[in-house]
Parts: structure tokens; sequence; C-alpha cells
């Protein structure tokens, strides 16, 4: 890992997320020198949420959206600062979310994440998610290292 792709195996060797939980299918970009990652999931009917939102009108929730957008960043994060790898990451803070427009079924959901801004155990990265070349959401999403131990 560290350029070219990467496939859903070598995915769930750097994230613990797994069904129905795991949104990204592949990484299809991943370059170290400019701390890019391209990332893709396929959106479809049987996701689950989909059950409840909206049965007469599916429209992929925001707050999977932004899931999806964190999920990219930590694969990308993780293979290219070995450092990272094995380390829990949280959902830390959310800045300047936009969503442009829906994302339905059938969709083709493409995140990218641009740069990596690392202070201790807090990473901050930019990452916007399109459809067809447009942007539908974007969002600037902070994460933080969480300690396995449970709370004493």
């Amino acid at each position: 890992m560290g350029e070219g792709e990467i496939t859903i195996k070598e995915i769930f060797e750097l994230l613990p997320h797994r069904y129905p939980f795991l949104m990204i299918d592949k990484v299809v970009e991943i370059n170290a020198e400019k701390e890019y990652v391209k990332a893709i999931k396929n959106v479809t009917i049987n996701e689950p949420y989909f059950i409840g939102h909206f049965p007469e009108n599916p429209i992929m929730p925001g707050v999977l959206i932004l899931e999806t957008m964190a999920q990219a960043a930590g694969v990308g994060l993780m293979a290219l600062f070995p450092e990272y790898k094995g380390k829990l990451f949280v959902l830390a803070g959310i800045d300047r979310a936009r969503f442009r427009q829906p994302v339905y079924p059938g969709d083709t959901l493409i995140i990218e994440v641009q740069g990596f801004r690392r202070k201790g155990n807090i990473i901050k990265t930019a990452i916007i998610a399109k459809v067809n070349e447009k942007i539908v959401a974007e969002a600037e999403i902070t994460a933080g290292i969480l300690n396995k131990e449970k709370n004493k």
C-alpha cells in the first residue's frame, strides 16, 4: 500500500468497520506525494438504511455520506502513514459541512481526500464527495486516536 489502489481485502486490514457499517468499496487512487486519496462507494438499493430513509423516495442520509468520507480518509491516512496503522480513530469534529445535492440508489459516490494536517493524536483533512463529477457534499473532518483501553 501507499500508491495506486487499495482493494476491499486491504480495506478490511486497515479499518475495523464491517457490514453494515463499512461504507467504502475500494480506493482507486492514492498518492503519497500529494496526500491524495480517491475512494468509491457504490450506493445500492440494498443498503439497510433505505428501508426507512425514505421508502417512497430513497436518499442516502447525509450523516452516512460524512461517515463514508471519514472512512476514506482513515484508509488513506493509514496507507500513507504506516505509523497510524492499527490505531483506532474516532470522529472528533466536522466543520464546514455542506450537502449540495441528494445521493440516490444507483449512484457511485466518489470521495476525494486532500491533505492531512497532523498534530499529536488529532488529524484534520478536507474531503469532497462527488456523483457524476458534481460535488454532492464537502467537509473538513477531524479525527482523534482513541486509546483502546476501557475508561477506568
